[in-house]
């Protein structure tokens, strides 16, 4: 009798278990993904793993598209991952602090004291992005496919005014974590790709997981694109310049195995973990809150060239997702909604894709050059037949899609326009900007 008793609970337990397993809908999501990829609105690859088992897998697009040319993307595709590079970062600093080779209270000035305010500026703050140092990508010299060295890098760094006193708030700052990576480098005496293989990606068997160099098809490696009725490759920024803040190369399958790895303590301590997870002003270290319904996950994403990507681990549900794009109309975060929507079952509608076309006269109307009181940024809209296009300061021009009543889109970005009076809003981020022709 007892036997049966045991026997039974023993059944409750696996039946009870098994119920906090997502069942999903796989046909849908394969749905979803036919449907982008029908209508080249993203390239890119997607994974998903429930309890550090993956549960799902898909790629769309292609990894290069050379005239008539075209390699499908495959789930083994790797991708340039931009500033998910930042939690890779962030571990091996945290694993230096561990080791007793510099703590979170450690001035900049012990390792670059020529940088302005070095000496107030701690590992913490440039951590979460409380350093006030300027971000570099935000000026011209980013768009660069020359490699720079650690001097020439700190030389730039040098000229630049802080934007504010360290730790009087927080600011995203690329400059943060390229000097980590420097600082990975002095207090290890090797390169940061040697101490990051030995640090995180052998540690863990991220097979596909390196610091990149010059794209290689060779090595299953994805080129970016742009849209312009077609995919157009886009320039390649030399990876000597984002270093420790985005210069990582990766697929969605180890990116997936990287966030459960450091979720279950295998790569840093649980205390250092909440660090990385305590948000201030919207940052935390290495890490972001991005909360799904009434579900609440960390992660980071990223953006290089034409490359994009998203990661993020929910640890209520233990459930990780990564998703990593090489060519976006639809943005990525649409893209990351749409398949958590339903994997998690909720009411979603899988966009149509409907395509517009207007006449080059009904375009007439939204030509011009605006400006902005909010932002200091100038957006020059044009026209080439059919198709309008965007272009900011100091930028290159952008296809933008009609949605219908005055409204075009591109990667996230919305362009409202009121023709009749002269202006339009954009929208991006969550962030509303009026913008009003001038020209």
């Amino acid at each position: 009798m007892s036997q049966k008793i045991a026997g039974f609970l023993l059944l409750f337990l696996i039946l009870q278990g098994c119920t906090h397993a997502q069942t999903f809908n796989k046909a849908k999501l394969d749905s979803f993904f036919v449907a982008i990829n029908a209508h080249d609105e993203n390239m890119g690859s997607i994974a998903i793993a429930s309890n550090g088992v993956v549960v799902y897998q898909n790629a769309i697009g292609y990894s290069e598209v050379n005239n008539d040319l075209k390699t499908p993307a495959s789930i083994k595709t790797k991708y340039r991952i931009g500033s998910i590079s930042k939690m890779f970062t962030a571990v091996m600093i945290f694993q230096l602090i561990n080791e007793g080779k510099l703590s979170l209270e450690t001035t900049l000035a012990t390792y670059f004291p020529q940088l302005p305010n070095a000496s107030k500026i701690t590992i913490g703050e440039m951590l979460d992005h409380r350093s006030g140092l300027h971000n570099f990508t935000s000026d011209s010299l980013y768009a660069m496919a020359k490699p720079k060295s650690e001097a020439e890098m700190i030389a730039i760094f040098a000229r630049q005014k802080p934007d504010f006193e360290p730790d009087a708030k927080a600011e995203y700052s690329n400059t943060n974590f390229v000097l980590l990576g420097y600082i990975i480098e002095k207090l290890t005496g090797k390169p940061y790709a040697e101490e990051l293989k030995k640090r995180v990606t052998s540690k863990i068997g991220l097979a596909d997981t390196y610091y990149g160099t010059k794209a290689n098809p060779a090595k299953n490696e994805a080129y970016s694109y742009k849209y312009t009725g077609q995919w157009t490759q886009m320039p390649e920024t030399d990876m000597s310049i984002p270093g420790g803040a985005g210069a990582i190369v990766s697929t969605p399958a180890d990116l997936v195995k990287f966030i459960n790895a450091l979720f279950a303590g295998k790569l840093i301590s649980p205390a250092n973990l909440e660090l990385m997870k305590t948000v201030k002003d919207n940052y935390g270290m290495a890490m972001f809150a991005i909360p799904f319904y009434d579900k609440k996950g960390y992660g980071h994403s990223g953006g290089i060239d034409g490359f994009t990507s998203l990661l993020i681990y929910f640890p209520q549900e233990k459930l990780a997702i990564a998703y990593t794009s090489n060519g976006v109309r639809y943005s990525t975060n649409d893209v990351i909604i749409g398949a958590l929507s339903i994997y998690f079952n909720k009411p979603y509608i899988i966009p149509e894709f409907k395509t517009i076309t207007l006449s080059t006269a009904d375009l007439d109307k939204y030509v011009g050059e605006y400006s902005s009181a909010q932002i200091p940024l100038k957006i020059t809209i044009t026209k080439n037949n059919t198709q309008l296009f965007a272009q900011a300061t100091g930028q290159s021009a952008f296809p933008v899609e009609a949605q219908g009543d005055n409204k075009f889109a591109y990667a996230g970005i919305i362009i409202q326009f009121e023709p009749t009076k002269n202006s339009f809003s954009l929208t991006q981020g969550g962030h509303n900007y009026l913008f009003t022709k001038t020209n």
